[in-house]
Protein backbone atom coordinates (compact mmCIF):
# COMPACT_ATOMS: atom_id res chain seq x y z
CA UNK A 1 0.00 0.00 0.00
CA UNK A 2 1.21 3.47 -0.78
CA UNK A 3 2.28 5.33 2.36
CA UNK A 4 1.92 9.10 2.56
CA UNK A 5 5.23 9.80 4.25
CA UNK A 6 5.94 12.25 1.43
CA UNK A 7 2.73 14.17 2.07
CA UNK A 8 4.58 17.28 3.25
CA UNK A 9 5.34 18.10 -0.35
CA UNK A 10 2.60 20.62 -0.96
CA UNK A 11 0.06 19.89 -3.65
CA UNK A 12 -0.34 22.45 -6.40
CA UNK A 13 -3.24 20.75 -8.14
CA UNK A 14 -5.28 23.12 -10.28
CA UNK A 15 -9.02 22.85 -10.35
CA UNK A 16 -10.89 22.34 -13.58
CA UNK A 17 -14.52 22.29 -14.62
CA UNK A 18 -17.40 24.65 -14.08
CA UNK A 19 -20.00 25.04 -11.37
CA UNK A 20 -22.98 22.75 -11.53
CA UNK A 21 -26.44 23.07 -10.07
CA UNK A 22 -26.71 22.02 -6.41
CA UNK A 23 -27.21 18.31 -5.85
CA UNK A 24 -28.43 17.98 -2.29
CA UNK A 25 -29.43 14.33 -2.40
CA UNK A 26 -27.33 11.40 -3.49
CA UNK A 27 -28.52 9.08 -6.22
CA UNK A 28 -26.90 6.27 -4.19
CA UNK A 29 -29.36 6.71 -1.35
CA UNK A 30 -32.46 4.53 -1.42
CA UNK A 31 -35.59 6.71 -1.63
CA UNK A 32 -37.17 7.22 1.78
CA UNK A 33 -33.92 6.58 3.68
CA UNK A 34 -31.54 9.08 5.22
CA UNK A 35 -27.88 8.96 4.29
CA UNK A 36 -25.45 8.71 7.19
CA UNK A 37 -22.94 11.40 7.98
CA UNK A 38 -20.02 9.71 6.22
CA UNK A 39 -16.87 11.68 5.42
CA UNK A 40 -14.07 11.12 2.91
CA UNK A 41 -10.45 12.21 2.65
CA UNK A 42 -10.11 13.52 -0.90
CA UNK A 43 -6.63 12.00 -1.15
CA UNK A 44 -8.63 8.86 -1.91
CA UNK A 45 -9.36 10.31 -5.36
CA UNK A 46 -6.01 12.03 -5.94
CA UNK A 47 -5.44 10.66 -9.44
CA UNK A 48 -8.91 11.67 -10.61
CA UNK A 49 -8.36 15.15 -9.19
CA UNK A 50 -5.14 15.41 -11.16
CA UNK A 51 -6.78 14.16 -14.35
CA UNK A 52 -10.29 15.63 -14.24
CA UNK A 53 -10.06 18.47 -11.73
CA UNK A 54 -11.51 19.03 -8.29
CA UNK A 55 -15.04 19.86 -9.44
CA UNK A 56 -15.41 16.44 -11.06
CA UNK A 57 -14.44 14.77 -7.79
CA UNK A 58 -16.72 16.96 -5.69
CA UNK A 59 -19.60 16.04 -7.99
CA UNK A 60 -18.72 12.34 -7.73
CA UNK A 61 -18.49 12.11 -3.94
CA UNK A 62 -21.65 14.19 -3.47
CA UNK A 63 -23.50 11.86 -5.85
CA UNK A 64 -22.34 8.83 -3.85
CA UNK A 65 -23.65 10.34 -0.62
CA UNK A 66 -20.58 11.61 1.27
CA UNK A 67 -21.36 14.52 3.57
CA UNK A 68 -18.05 15.69 5.08
CA UNK A 69 -14.77 16.35 3.30
CA UNK A 70 -11.16 16.35 4.38
CA UNK A 71 -8.82 17.87 1.81
CA UNK A 72 -5.23 17.16 0.82
CA UNK A 73 -4.53 19.92 -1.69
CA UNK A 74 -3.41 23.19 -0.11
CA UNK A 75 -0.79 25.46 -1.66
CA UNK A 76 -0.01 29.18 -1.29
CA UNK A 77 -3.36 30.27 0.06
CA UNK A 78 -5.45 28.15 -2.28
CA UNK A 79 -7.27 24.83 -1.89
CA UNK A 80 -6.95 22.64 -4.98
CA UNK A 81 -6.06 25.80 -6.87
CA UNK A 82 -9.22 27.61 -5.76
CA UNK A 83 -9.69 30.65 -3.58
CA UNK A 84 -10.96 29.46 -0.15
CA UNK A 85 -14.37 31.12 -0.53
CA UNK A 86 -14.80 29.55 -3.97
CA UNK A 87 -13.94 26.08 -2.69
CA UNK A 88 -16.36 26.49 0.23
CA UNK A 89 -19.18 27.53 -2.10
CA UNK A 90 -18.63 24.59 -4.45
CA UNK A 91 -18.76 22.18 -1.51
CA UNK A 92 -21.81 23.69 0.16
CA UNK A 93 -23.67 23.98 -3.15
CA UNK A 94 -23.44 20.20 -3.35
CA UNK A 95 -24.87 19.73 0.14
CA UNK A 96 -21.55 18.80 1.77
CA UNK A 97 -19.34 20.36 4.45
CA UNK A 98 -15.59 21.04 4.36
CA UNK A 99 -14.57 20.10 7.88
CA UNK A 100 -10.88 19.16 7.88
CA UNK A 101 -7.69 19.56 5.86
CA UNK A 102 -4.32 17.84 5.60
CA UNK A 103 -1.35 20.14 5.10
CA UNK A 104 1.98 20.73 6.74
CA UNK A 105 5.58 21.83 6.87
CA UNK A 106 8.70 20.26 8.27
CA UNK A 107 10.45 22.36 10.89
CA UNK A 108 13.88 23.80 11.49
CA UNK A 109 14.80 26.46 14.02
CA UNK A 110 16.68 28.59 11.49
CA UNK A 111 13.53 28.88 9.34
CA UNK A 112 11.04 29.24 12.18
CA UNK A 113 9.79 32.72 11.19
CA UNK A 114 9.28 31.68 7.55
CA UNK A 115 7.46 28.51 8.58
CA UNK A 116 5.14 30.32 10.97
CA UNK A 117 4.34 32.89 8.30
CA UNK A 118 3.38 29.99 6.02
CA UNK A 119 1.11 28.62 8.75
CA UNK A 120 -0.50 32.03 9.31
CA UNK A 121 -1.52 32.15 5.64
CA UNK A 122 -2.72 28.55 5.74
CA UNK A 123 -4.76 29.15 8.89
CA UNK A 124 -6.37 32.23 7.36
CA UNK A 125 -7.25 30.34 4.16
CA UNK A 126 -8.83 27.40 5.97
CA UNK A 127 -10.71 29.67 8.34
CA UNK A 128 -12.16 31.47 5.33
CA UNK A 129 -13.07 28.14 3.73
CA UNK A 130 -14.98 27.07 6.83
CA UNK A 131 -12.83 24.16 8.03
CA UNK A 132 -12.80 23.16 11.69
CA UNK A 133 -9.53 21.19 11.69
CA UNK A 134 -6.12 21.47 10.05
CA UNK A 135 -4.02 18.33 10.35
CA UNK A 136 -0.36 17.62 9.65
CA UNK A 137 -0.18 14.20 8.03
CA UNK A 138 3.38 13.18 8.93
CA UNK A 139 6.76 14.41 10.16
CA UNK A 140 10.41 13.56 9.44
CA UNK A 141 10.90 11.82 12.79
CA UNK A 142 11.22 8.05 13.18
CA UNK A 143 12.73 5.40 15.42
CA UNK A 144 16.20 6.33 14.18
CA UNK A 145 15.77 9.92 15.36
CA UNK A 146 16.83 11.34 18.69
CA UNK A 147 14.31 12.03 21.43
CA UNK A 148 15.26 15.72 21.17
CA UNK A 149 14.03 15.71 17.57
CA UNK A 150 10.66 14.38 18.67
CA UNK A 151 10.53 16.90 21.50
CA UNK A 152 11.21 19.68 18.99
CA UNK A 153 8.27 18.60 16.85
CA UNK A 154 6.00 18.44 19.89
CA UNK A 155 6.94 22.03 20.67
CA UNK A 156 6.47 23.00 17.03
CA UNK A 157 3.01 21.46 16.83
CA UNK A 158 2.03 23.18 20.07
CA UNK A 159 3.06 26.53 18.58
CA UNK A 160 1.06 25.91 15.41
CA UNK A 161 -1.89 24.75 17.50
CA UNK A 162 -1.87 27.96 19.53
CA UNK A 163 -1.97 30.04 16.33
CA UNK A 164 -4.77 27.92 14.89
CA UNK A 165 -6.80 28.21 18.09
CA UNK A 166 -6.76 32.00 17.88
CA UNK A 167 -8.53 31.69 14.51
CA UNK A 168 -11.07 29.20 15.84
CA UNK A 169 -9.42 26.16 14.24
CA UNK A 170 -8.09 23.00 15.88
CA UNK A 171 -4.67 21.73 14.83
CA UNK A 172 -4.06 17.99 14.79
CA UNK A 173 -1.56 15.29 13.87
CA UNK A 174 -2.24 12.12 11.85
CA UNK A 175 -0.26 8.90 12.34
CA UNK A 176 1.23 6.32 10.03
CA UNK A 177 2.94 3.11 11.25
CA UNK A 178 6.24 4.66 12.33
CA UNK A 179 4.62 6.42 15.28
CA UNK A 180 4.13 3.04 16.95
CA UNK A 181 7.86 2.39 17.00
CA UNK A 182 10.11 3.50 19.84
CA UNK A 183 12.81 6.06 20.36
CA UNK A 184 14.62 4.58 23.32
CA UNK A 185 11.93 3.55 25.79
CA UNK A 186 9.27 5.84 24.32
CA UNK A 187 6.60 4.86 21.81
CA UNK A 188 6.62 7.85 19.47
CA UNK A 189 2.86 8.43 19.40
CA UNK A 190 2.45 8.03 23.16
CA UNK A 191 5.28 10.47 23.77
CA UNK A 192 3.58 12.98 21.48
CA UNK A 193 0.21 12.51 23.18
CA UNK A 194 1.80 13.15 26.56
CA UNK A 195 4.06 16.03 25.48
CA UNK A 196 2.13 18.36 23.16
CA UNK A 197 -0.08 21.06 24.63
CA UNK A 198 -3.43 19.20 24.85
CA UNK A 199 -5.36 22.47 24.74
CA UNK A 200 -4.03 23.27 21.28
CA UNK A 201 -3.17 19.94 19.62
CA UNK A 202 -5.47 17.01 18.93
CA UNK A 203 -4.83 13.75 17.09
CA UNK A 204 -6.42 11.96 14.16
CA UNK A 205 -6.11 8.20 14.60
CA UNK A 206 -5.62 6.37 11.33
CA UNK A 207 -7.03 3.04 12.49
CA UNK A 208 -5.49 1.02 9.67
CA UNK A 209 -1.95 2.34 10.11
CA UNK A 210 -2.37 1.88 13.85
CA UNK A 211 -3.14 -1.80 13.37
CA UNK A 212 -0.44 -2.23 10.74
CA UNK A 213 1.97 -0.66 13.23
CA UNK A 214 1.24 -3.46 15.68
CA UNK A 215 -1.17 -1.59 17.95
CA UNK A 216 -4.89 -1.90 18.67
CA UNK A 217 -6.92 1.11 17.50
CA UNK A 218 -9.76 0.42 19.96
CA UNK A 219 -7.31 0.35 22.86
CA UNK A 220 -5.71 3.61 21.74
CA UNK A 221 -9.11 5.27 21.57
CA UNK A 222 -9.86 3.97 25.07
CA UNK A 223 -6.50 5.12 26.44
CA UNK A 224 -6.67 8.67 25.07
CA UNK A 225 -10.39 9.51 24.86
CA UNK A 226 -9.89 13.27 25.06
CA UNK A 227 -7.11 13.71 22.51
CA UNK A 228 -8.33 11.72 19.51
CA UNK A 229 -10.87 14.06 17.94
CA UNK A 230 -10.85 12.58 14.43
CA UNK A 231 -10.26 9.21 12.77
CA UNK A 232 -9.37 7.81 9.38
CA UNK A 233 -11.44 4.76 8.53
CA UNK A 234 -9.22 2.67 6.27
CA UNK A 235 -8.65 -0.88 5.07
CA UNK A 236 -6.24 -2.63 2.69
CA UNK A 237 -8.36 -1.34 -0.17
CA UNK A 238 -12.10 -0.64 0.02
CA UNK A 239 -13.55 -0.35 3.51
CA UNK A 240 -14.58 -3.78 4.80
CA UNK A 241 -13.00 -5.68 1.92
CA UNK A 242 -10.20 -7.37 3.88
CA UNK A 243 -12.30 -8.51 6.83
CA UNK A 244 -9.37 -7.95 9.18
CA UNK A 245 -10.40 -4.59 10.62
CA UNK A 246 -12.71 -4.52 13.65
CA UNK A 247 -14.79 -1.62 12.38
CA UNK A 248 -17.69 -2.43 14.69
CA UNK A 249 -15.43 -2.20 17.74
CA UNK A 250 -13.82 0.95 16.42
CA UNK A 251 -17.12 2.69 15.78
CA UNK A 252 -18.54 1.65 19.14
CA UNK A 253 -15.51 3.17 20.88
CA UNK A 254 -15.72 6.26 18.71
CA UNK A 255 -19.30 6.69 19.88
CA UNK A 256 -18.24 6.37 23.52
CA UNK A 257 -15.54 8.98 22.90
CA UNK A 258 -18.07 11.23 21.13
CA UNK A 259 -15.92 11.36 17.98
CA UNK A 260 -18.08 12.95 15.29
CA UNK A 261 -15.48 13.70 12.61
CA UNK A 262 -14.15 10.75 10.64
CA UNK A 263 -13.14 10.14 7.05
CA UNK A 264 -12.89 7.20 4.70
CA UNK A 265 -9.46 6.99 3.10
CA UNK A 266 -8.69 4.60 0.25
CA UNK A 267 -5.14 4.22 -1.03
CA UNK A 268 -5.52 1.19 -3.33
CA UNK A 269 -8.45 0.10 -5.48
CA UNK A 270 -9.56 -3.40 -6.39
CA UNK A 271 -11.05 -2.25 -9.70
CA UNK A 272 -8.48 0.45 -10.37
CA UNK A 273 -11.29 3.01 -10.25
CA UNK A 274 -11.22 5.39 -7.27
CA UNK A 275 -14.86 6.41 -7.67
CA UNK A 276 -16.02 2.78 -7.66
CA UNK A 277 -13.94 2.14 -4.52
CA UNK A 278 -15.34 5.24 -2.86
CA UNK A 279 -18.89 4.09 -3.64
CA UNK A 280 -18.25 0.55 -2.34
CA UNK A 281 -16.75 1.94 0.86
CA UNK A 282 -19.71 4.27 1.37
CA UNK A 283 -22.19 1.46 0.80
CA UNK A 284 -20.42 -0.81 3.29
CA UNK A 285 -20.56 1.84 6.01
CA UNK A 286 -24.04 3.11 5.17
CA UNK A 287 -25.42 -0.43 5.55
CA UNK A 288 -23.86 -1.07 8.96
CA UNK A 289 -26.04 -0.48 12.02
CA UNK A 290 -23.01 0.43 14.11
CA UNK A 291 -22.34 3.45 11.87
CA UNK A 292 -24.53 6.41 12.79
Amino acid sequence: MQNRRDFLRQSALLAAGVMVAPRLFSESVTPGTKAKNIGIQLYSLRDKIGKDGIQSVLDAVAKIGYKNLETAGYNEGKIYGLAPADFKKRVTDLGMAFTSAHLGRSFSKDKSAEIMTWWDQAIEAHHEAGASYIVQASMPVNDKSKLEDLQLYCEYFSMVGARAAKAGLTFGYHNHTVEFKKIGDHVILDYMLKTVDPKNVCFELDVYWCQEGGANPVEYLKKYPDQFKLTHIKDDKEIGASGKMDFEGIFKQMKKNKIRDWYVEIEQYTSGDAVVSARESWEFLNNKKFVR
